[in-house]
């Protein structure tokens, strides 16, 4: 038996939380920039303490909810409406991910002294693995850590390190030992900010920053490009074990890719509204744009689309939740949500016309964002790469490559 039934106690904590949203969060939209946006994060997550909506996906002994991956996910697709949401919750990106691989890795001192803070909203953390020289290709990073004593000297740079700039801890890859296997060279630190030797560059300017100025400064997390000499971090903020840091960079960036999206299909289904309601009350050449062929063909594809990515979505959420491997599938939704989401959006702003090209509505800042997701969490070429090498190795192990291919389903 197949069941695609949300249980109830999900289905109506999705509706508080879209009622939370709806009420408390949204409002808050027009105070961005007005403001200071601390202020405005500080007022936002005393409203979600008290509506009991607090980092949904951290067990309940944390500080969290408790939520398992499906009714998280089903929360995650309200939350994805507005990027106040997840910071009045306390599980916007970076600092999701970094506390879960915290929570998998972590010993129990780090946990008390890192994570703990982090879920009451003490502290913030972000992830610095990308380098300018590797780019996609993690295992080219030249970030060298090297023992002295008991701690470790660091030095290199790093790119993209997204919320750097206002954050209090970094979770960090290193290479520790260039002559392991590929795989096995490189180690996860928590490093302490600021201290001496890290650098924060600049916060480098993106294609969004430029289209939706309003929301600078405060708002953007930043993107920074960071320089390390000499940093010293102890044995004691290794994470996970010695060599062990790709293994935990994956593990990390795996909920990455699931929580973009869920916040995808969020955009994209009031992207298709946007799009619906615009049609409907459009009229050219004496006729309702709706009553239009072509463009009923243009808003049924984006229907096809949303739908199969919101299947995707909780279909990996049930394999999460049961502990079953979620590396191809992840890959292919990876993929397959950040080209719907390009697309819903650019259908949407096509069938607004000019008005759709302004910044009198949101679609262009939405296209803006919508092109990040083919970079973020890696480039859709490293899937596709990946997920084809799964299809024919599974081809030459079973003969068929279903199991590559969604077969595990039935």
């Amino acid at each position: 038996m197949i069941d695609f039934s949300i249980p109830a106690e999900t289905q109506a904590l999705r509706a508080r939380v879209a009622e939370f949203i709806d009420k408390e969060v949204l409002p808050y939209e027009e105070q961005v920039g007005q403001r200071p946006f601390a202020d405005i994060v500080a007022e936002l997550q005393k409203a979600a303490r008290a509506a009991d909506l607090w980092c949904p996906f951290i067990p309940v002994e944390w500080g969290g909810m408790g939520l398992g991956h499906v009714a998280n996910a089903v929360i995650q697709l309200e939350v994805g409406r507005t990027p106040l949401a997840a910071w009045a919750m306390n599980c916007m990106g970076p600092q999701d991910a970094t506390m879960l691989t915290l929570l998998e890795l972590g010993t129990e001192e780090q946990k008390e002294k890192y994570l703990r803070p982090l879920v009451n909203g003490e502290l913030r953390v972000c992830f610095a693995m990308t380098e300018k020289a590797a780019g996609a290709d993690a295992t080219g990073m030249q970030t060298l850590a090297t023992r002295d004593g008991s701690d470790w000297i660091i030095n290199g740079e790093k790119w993209f390190a997204s919320g750097a700039s206002r954050s209090d801890l970094v979770l960090l890859m290193a290479k520790t030992d260039p002559d392991a296997p590929r795989h096995r060279q490189f180690t996860t630190f928590l490093v302490e900010l600021p201290c001496e030797g890290f650098e924060i560059v600049r916060d480098v300017p993106t294609l969004h920053d430029a289209i939706e100025p309003s929301w600078n400064g405060e708002y953007v997390t930043g993107h920074a490009e960071i320089t390390l000499k000499d940093v010293r971090v102890p044995s004691a903020n290794i994470v996970g074990e010695l060599g062990g840091g790709f293994a935990s960079g994956q593990h990390r960036l795996g909920y990455g890719r699931i929580r973009h999206g869920m916040w995808s299909i969020a955009r994209a289904q009031q992207a298709m509204d946007l799009a619906a309601e615009r049609v409907l009350s459009r009229k050219t050449f004496g006729k309702p744009l709706g009553d239009r062929q072509g463009v009923q063909w243009m808003l049924a594809d984006c229907a096809r689309d949303l739908y199969i990515a919101r299947l995707m979505v909780l279909h990996i959420a049930y394999c999460m939740e049961h502990g079953i491997d979620i590396s191809q599938e992840n890959s292919m939704a990876k993929n397959f949500i950040a080209d719907m989401l390009s697309k819903v959006v650019d259908t949407a702003l096509q069938l607004h016309g000019s008005l759709g090209y302004t910044m009198d509505t949101p679609l262009a800042a939405w296209y803006a964002e919508a092109r990040m997701q083919h970079l973020v969490d890696g480039p859709d070429e490293v899937h596709r790469w990946r997920v084809g090498k799964k299809v024919l190795a599974a081809f030459e192990e079973h003969g068929t490559t279903a199991s590559a291919a969604g077969g595990g389903l039935f």
